[in-house]
């Protein structure tokens, strides 16, 4: 008997969403480190020209990773919200990083 077609939305929803959160976390530092880099670099303008756009990829990468925590654990908009304000403010992501990791782990999402 052929199996029903599943939604990306059922597929990814529930599977493995502790391995979407440690990525997600990972990614969380890499940005919230780049973006101090990119604002401790806007005198010198040699190094914040390599810096901005290299900050620029890993925030898309970072959006990916932001995604699927938001779809795997079933996130509401203001947590999707934080996390992607994550990338714009120095030092946000570790502090949505650090209360997201506890609301998660605490099972409060």
């Amino acid at each position: 008997m052929a199996q029903p077609a599943r939604s990306l939305k059922d597929s990814l929803v529930g599977r493995r969403p502790e391995a979407a959160l440690a990525r997600y976390r990972v990614m969380a530092y890499v940005v919230g480190v780049m973006l101090i880099v990119v604002f401790c670099a806007i005198p010198f303008d040699s190094v914040e020209a390599v810096v901005g756009p290299l900050h620029g990829v890993f925030y898309i990468v970072y959006l990916i990773t932001v995604l699927d925590v938001f779809v795997r654990w079933r996130l509401r908009l203001p947590s999707l919200l934080a996390m992607v304000a994550g990338g714009w403010v120095p030092f946000l992501a570790f502090v949505v990083e650090r209360w997201l990791r506890g609301r998660l782990r605490a099972g409060s999402a």
